[in-house]
């Protein structure tokens, strides 16, 4: 299952991220969003979780948490139709 993680703070690196997940299971892959001029984080990530029943604990557990003095949202990713 594919989440995606809102209003990080700039300075979360995605091994911060990837071990807050990892607490509620096995992480298949962890993607922040860098800006393509400055390389900065843009503030959101993508996690994929290969067990959809962990990716729902976490996802539970990691909404609203705050993280790095920002408050995150984690919720399950759109697919995109292409």
């Amino acid at each position: 299952m594919k989440l995606i993680i809102r209003n990080l703070a700039r300075r979360t690196t995605e091994e911060e991220l990837k071990a807050l997940f990892q607490e509620y299971g096995t992480v298949q892959s962890c993607d922040l969003v860098s800006d393509k001029t400055t390389g900065g984080s843009k503030g959101f990530a993508f996690v994929e979780m290969p067990k959809p029943g962990e990716a729902k604990v976490a996802m539970k557990n990691l909404n609203n948490m705050t993280v790095a003095s920002n408050k995150i949202r984690v919720k399950r990713a759109e697919n995109k139709s292409e």
